[in-house]
């Protein structure tokens, strides 16, 4: 019996061994694809995907270089340097994407979209896409210019109305010329706790898991309801406000 036991075991860890050695050779012939990839795209001097790299890219995933995925590309691979993928950056992305080929990316943005606009997932999204703006050394703001057209890729198809009315007030302002890191998380918190107030019927409201936010939220908009400036919003959100129902009024 011990002996019967003994190579059951055996035949067991071989076994073990062999699907081991066969998935590690998958994961490597993965990697090299994912590398003859990099270089197809790669500047052979610097060794990076820079920004000509980066509209081949684009061109042959059939969507703009100012497409929204291509940031969530960006943020997928953790990419530091607005414009440039470096290997490993490309490495880490297209692995976690299970990408090797084009066509596989291609196929990967539309899943990683969903991935990103997680309500756990885009706050991260929110904030890398602030950073990854942050093209100067010690820099720590952005031009109105930039975060307007920012604004339009990162939030526009989520919170039209919002952005409409913060880009609009933003080009006509003349107290901000540069939006910061807080101003700029700030407007994320506004526009999660605004919603235009169309009230459902009760009954409607308490059997949805996703009732209309009227219910949830501090903030109708844009009448403003409820808008409360004692709770610390970055003085640029009070003036926004105040432009609103001036602008109402």
């Amino acid at each position: 019996m011990r002996r019967s036991s003994s190579k059951k075991k055996s035949a067991e860890s071989v076994t073990t061994d062999l699907f081991r050695s066969a998935s590690s050779k998958a994961s490597t012939k993965e990697m090299d694809r994912i590398d003859h990839l990099f270089n197809q795209y790669a500047n052979r001097s610097s060794n990076l995907i820079d920004p000509e790299g980066i509209e081949e890219l684009c061109s042959n995933l059939e969507v703009s270089h100012t497409d929204i995925r291509i940031l969530m590309l960006a943020w997928k691979m953790k990419a530091e340097k607005q414009g440039y993928f470096t290997h490993e950056e490309w490495r880490r992305g297209l692995k976690a994407l299970r990408a090797d080929t084009i066509n596989k990316l291609k196929k990967a943005l539309p899943e990683l979209e969903k991935e990103v606009r997680r309500p756990s997932n885009f706050a991260d999204f929110y904030a890398y896409a602030f950073r990854y703006c942050l093209t100067e050394e010690k820099q720590k703001s952005i031009d109105i210019e930039t975060i307007c057209q920012l604004l339009e890729i990162v939030m526009g198809s989520t919170f039209r109305a919002q952005v409409d009315y913060f880009v609009e007030y933003l080009k006509i302002q003349n107290d901000y010329k540069v939006i910061n890191m807080d101003q700029w998380m700030g407007l994320y918190r506004f526009c999660n706790e605004v919603c235009f107030p169309i009230l459902l019927s009760p009954d409607l409201a308490a059997s949805s898991a996703n009732s209309n936010c009227f219910y949830h939220v501090q903030i109708s908009f844009p009448d403003m309801g409820n808008y409360n400036p004692e709770l610390a919003w970055p003085l640029v959100l009070d003036n926004f406000v105040e432009w609103i129902l001036e602008k109402q009024a």
